[in-house]
């Protein structure tokens, strides 16, 4: 990608993350670079194109999110990645709010991949299940699912991450002291 094409990319990369595919237009995407419309169609031909380099940039994007959630020793650690990729995880977000489309789920799947393996360590220590990483990795996944439910703009905040962790590991440790998962209002 050359200079001008990055800066049509990150500007939709942003809108994409914040509203999803259907924010993706063409007139507001070249209002917001500066750019005429012939300019984006200049680089890009379509919005499917420009789409596929947007999945493409957030790819390259997860490997670098991963190589430094792998690098997190502490929870404090995690959450400041977090906080400073927000995009990215507001991105995830949408892909996975619209995966009946095969590119974004493919995407999404590929995602997983890369930053699975990358948190799961540290992960498995937060959560306290440091013993057995089976389980570990299932709270993983489920937990995924409704991480990218409930974030937003708004919420990805270290105090609302710190919640949210709080929770999984009161969730995990009733369930290793009754064998029971508990119900959502705490109860088993």
């Amino acid at each position: 990608m050359n200079k001008a094409q990055i800066l049509w990319v990150q500007k939709g990369y942003q809108i994409f993350a914040w509203e999803g595919p259907l924010g993706l237009k063409v007139e507001r995407l070249a209002k917001a670079v500066g750019k005429s419309k012939s300019s984006f169609y200049h680089f890009f031909a379509d919005l499917d194109i420009f789409t596929d380099f947007l999945l493409k940039y957030h790819l390259e994007q997860s490997k670098v999110v991963a190589d430094k959630e792998a690098q997190c020793t502490t929870l404090e650690g995690l959450i400041e990645v977090l906080v400073e990729h927000k995009i990215d995880l507001l991105f995830s977000r949408q892909l996975r709010i619209h995966r009946e489309n095969p590119a974004f789920a493919e995407c999404f799947t590929k995602i997983n991949e890369i930053s699975l393996p990358a948190i799961i360590p540290l992960w498995s220590d937060i959560i306290g299940l440091a013993d057995n990483s089976y389980l570990s990795g299932l709270v993983l996944q489920l937990s995924l699912e409704n991480f990218f439910l409930q974030i937003t703009d708004e919420t990805l905040n270290p105090d609302w991450l710190h919640h949210y962790f709080k929770n999984i590991k009161d969730l995990v440790r009733q369930f290793k002291k009754t064998g029971k998962v508990p119900l959502l209002d705490g109860s088993v």
